[in-house]
């Protein structure tokens, strides 16, 4: 007998595996961003030109060629009655989330960098693209829509003409997958969602209420629509004041059930990356603890011309800090290879002596008499895109002092690798982790000190939290370790290569041209102040 099919719009199982912790939250922000400008610059080369406006046409098109016999044959027969949508149970969370306040200035700096429209043309601008490229290349005229130009124009230029949000949510009944959230789409959006529903609109879903019962439907429900083209399926809805798009009608409907989204710009501001610590598991709640800092923590970027660049990090922090302002050091900046994907340096105040007693006392805000000291602590990471590869993460701790006391607190199943470097005490994940970490300690590969200028100048400048990203290895890291995977993944019966293919090997090289983005925050009061810096 073969297992029942799921219910309309069930989402799919929750991913297994433990909670991302708040490092593996944050070092995805650079490529959230880059995921961002995909969309709105992801426009295939291969396409037919179009202008830069798309508008709604106030009658139907002129006369329609082959092109538009074909499309219009290909498509499935229009939708009939609305099926009943499987309410998620369990309520599920915001957990990241990127704000863009301006959507067309974002556009213009990626569609004019000269670097984004070299990569459009090559095979790495392409996959990045892939099957959405149809979709987006798809024109009004060929659909017999009331809409002239490219979906891809309308799209861009009139549903996300406003400040949108894009959101991953967590939970049990998360689906992976972000909702396109716009708050406040105005008349003329909301009359060209109609028009490109009329013609794109495939199938629907009511639900009367919302996932876990948590937030307010109307009477009658939501109706979420399945729109189809080019064999590729985007769901959408809207209500009076919002509207949604997402590729799983779970994630819809959560974000029409999210409450009212106020979109206000910080000063000198265009994309911000926020992220609850809760959502993100046991490990995000625990260090944003240890750091002091509240709900509200906030990534910043901003168009600089033909680029976008970090403003620093922003948001509130404990009445009482437990962080405090200070440049790193350059023995530091020594011990780190220049070619981290991923840095997180703090300067934490805690009890003199690291006994459990002290810093009991001082989690549970009862420490007041327990005298301080302020710790460097750096956190060094490599991500990898195959999971089948180690964990390559190193603790670098500026008190070599404190060794007893760490190797009690960090005494779990994890095995670490231990060793004194360059005025530091060091635990890594892996003896290679520990090996480059010595190797650039001794000067036998370049360092931080050996960075940009511009990039040693914002890592030694006063600073309480800072947040580096070597963008060009982070990504080419992660393709390269994509493909392998994927060659592993294809089973043993194929020859197994030697080496990547070159065009492989050619997007890598092309990624690895990337800046370095770093991102600071720095206490005052009860805020951090931002700033930012790269080469």
């Amino acid at each position: 007998m073969n297992p029942p099919s799921p219910a309309p719009g069930a989402p799919p199982p929750a991913p297994s595996g433990p909670p991302k912790a708040l490092l593996v939250g944050i070092g995805v922000a650079v490529l959230v961003v880059v995921a961002v400008a995909a969309f709105f610059i992801g426009r295939s080369s291969s396409g037919p030109s179009k202008g830069p406006d798309a508008q709604v046409a106030s009658g139907p098109p002129g006369s329609s060629g082959s092109a538009q016999s074909s499309v219009l044959q290909a498509l499935p027969p229009a939708p009939g009655k609305p099926g009943q949508m499987a309410v998620p149970t369990e309520p599920v969370r915001p957990a990241l989330w990127v704000d863009v306040y301006a959507p067309g200035k974002v556009r213009e700096a990626l569609a004019g960098n000269a670097w984004v429209k070299e990569q459009l043309q090559k095979p790495l601008g392409k996959g990045f693209v892939g099957g959405w490229a149809p979709f987006l290349d798809t024109r009004g005229e060929e659909l017999g829509a009331s809409f002239k130009g490219a979906v891809f124009d309308v799209m861009a230029g009139q549903f996300l003409a406003a400040p949108f949000r894009m959101v991953w949510y967590s939970g049990e009944n998360r689906a992976g997958t972000p909702a396109i959230i716009v708050p406040e789409p105005g008349n003329t959006t909301m009359a060209a969602f109609d028009s490109m529903s009329q013609v794109v609109r495939r199938s629907e879903l009511t639900a009367a209420t919302c996932p876990g019962g948590e937030g307010e439907a109307p009477s009658e429900g939501f109706t979420l629509q399945r729109w189809l083209i080019a064999e590729q399926t985007l769901w959408a809805a809207r209500t009076d004041d919002k509207l949604v798009f997402g590729r799983h009608p779970a994630v819809v409907l959560q974000g029409l059930c999210e409450g009212h989204l106020d979109l206000e710009a910080p000063q000198g501001v265009d994309v911000e990356l926020g992220f609850a610590p809760e959502p993100l598991g046991r490990e995000a709640q625990m260090l944003t603890h240890v750091m002091g800092v509240a709900n509200g923590i906030r990534l910043q970027f901003a168009v600089e011309g033909k680029r976008l660049v970090g403003r620093g990090i922003s948001g509130p922090v404990a009445d009482e800090p437990r962080l405090d302002s200070a440049p790193l050091s350059d023995e530091l900046l020594k011990l780190i290879p220049e070619e981290t994907p991923v840095v997180l340096a703090l300067q934490l105040k805690l009890p003199e002596q690291l006994d459990k007693d002290s810093l009991k006392a001082f989690w549970s805000g009862k420490g007041a008499a327990v005298p301080l000291r302020t710790r460097q602590v750096a956190m060094v990471w490599t991500p990898r895109g195959d999971q089948e590869l180690p964990s390559e993460v190193a603790l670098l701790w500026g008190r070599p002092e404190d060794a007893d006391a760490l190797g009690q607190l960090f005494s779990g199943p994890n095995k670490m690798e231990y060793a004194t470097l360059c005025g530091h005490r060091v635990l890594a994940s892996t003896l290679d982790v520990l090996s480059r970490l010595r190797n650039a300690c001794a000067g036998q590969v370049p360092n931080l000190l050996n960075a940009a200028a511009p990039v040693v100048q914002g890592l030694r400048a006063p600073g309480s939290v800072s947040f580096g990203v070597n963008t060009g290895r982070l990504l080419g890291t992660l393709m390269a370790d994509g493909y392998w995977a994927q060659v592993r993944e294809a089973g043993s019966s194929k020859p197994q290569p030697r080496a990547a293919p070159p065009e492989i090997e050619a997007a890598r090289r092309d990624l690895e041209t990337l800046p370095y983005m770093g991102l600071r925050g720095t206490v005052d009061g009860n805020r951090l102040v931002p700033g930012g810096f790269g080469s």
